[in-house]
């Protein structure tokens, strides 16, 4: 199983981005999933994460700005960012917290799973 993040790049003060992590192999289920995000000489830091029913969460920083969603049948999830700021430049994660997966006949579940990361620069 991995996790597959795209979308980050450059973009204006006030500008918008979509990031999507997809998730890929003999996936059965992922539980909750969310947008973690991490300066150089920071820790990493919670952004949005999403239930597998959709119940959502924000840090207080992005609330109003952006918003997160999932498509289960496409193993997915996303962030829509609005009204970017340049305090929005970081390296984006995605991540699951469980996926259960097939390994032959059998259901495997494991934890803690994360993607490679995608640079979101705001700068004019």
């Amino acid at each position: 199983v991995q996790l597959q993040a795209s979308g980050g790049g450059l973009v204006r003060p006030g500008g918008s981005l979509r990031l999507s992590c997809a998730a890929s192999g003999s996936i059965f289920s992922i539980g909750t999933m969310g947008w973690y995000r991490q300066v150089p000489g920071k820790q990493r830091e919670s952004v949005a994460t999403t239930t597998r029913r959709g119940s959502t969460n924000y840090a207080d920083s992005v609330k109003g700005r952006f918003t997160i969603s999932r498509d289960n049948a496409k193993n997915t999830v996303y962030l829509q960012m609005n009204s970017l700021k340049p305090e929005d430049t970081a390296v984006y994660y995605c991540h699951a917290e469980s996926v259960t997966y097939y390994s032959g006949r059998n259901l495997v579940t494991e934890y803690d799973y994360w993607g490679q990361g995608t640079q979101v620069t705001v700068s004019s």
